[in-house]
């Protein structure tokens, strides 16, 4: 934890109990650690963003997106644009924009489902994690579309509580990742995927 973390926000989401279920608080028992636990969480766990998290999240040009099926499955997805493409329009209020995939809308579908959600921001250069637990919609406006090049769909956040952690254990890499050729650009036309003109596929691509 660094000095900015190790300020209480003044803006605390929710009591720790709230944060941890049984299972946790069995672990937390049998390894002692239930009062670093809450402490953690009395000094951490905040629903709005600060200042610190806004300046992570704009640095970053990948996000890791949970959603919960019908089922109950939870499913995982990968998110990648441009440098700061998950807009913060405000301290509570986040925008993913959704590029063109493979049709299957799971993550889409289950937000539309049920709305929650959980991301997961890594800064791979501090090392340090984020992560926002928040109710989501889908819009597929053009007024909420347009201000996102390339975009088809927004997911619209709001955020309910915010936790980071200690980043220890994240791989570091020197320098920014380059940006893939398909993320949407100004004047620059992606390529197909590949996948695209496999045979097996080819005869089921949107019209």
């Amino acid at each position: 934890m660094n000095d900015s973390e190790a300020n209480t926000p003044d803006n605390t989401a929710t009591q720790p109990s709230t944060l941890y279920g049984k299972g946790a608080r069995a672990l937390q028992d049998e390894f002692d650690s239930r009062r670093l636990a809450d402490r953690l969480a009395g000094l951490t766990l905040h629903n709005a963003l600060t200042e610190e998290d806004a300046e992570l999240i704009s640095a970053q040009s990948t996000v890791w997106l949970a959603t919960v099926d019908q089922d109950g499955w939870p499913d995982v997805s990968y998110k990648g644009g441009n440098k700061g493409f998950v807009f913060i329009e405000n301290d509570t209020e986040l925008r993913l924009p959704i590029y063109d995939g493979n049709g299957m809308f799971r993550s889409l579908g289950n937000i539309k489902d049920n709305g929650k959600i959980a991301l997961l921001f890594i800064d791979h250069t501090k090392p340090w994690r984020i992560r926002i637990h928040g109710e989501a919609t889908v819009s597929t406006k053009d007024s909420d579309c347009k201000v996102f090049e390339g975009a088809i769909g927004t997911v619209i956040i709001k955020i309910k509580r915010i936790f980071p952690n200690c980043g220890r254990y994240i791989h570091t890499q020197a320098g920014t990742p380059a940006i893939s050729e398909f993320v949407p650009q100004a004047g620059h036309q992606a390529p197909e995927a590949e996948w695209k003109s496999h045979p097996a596929i080819k005869d089921a691509l949107p019209k």
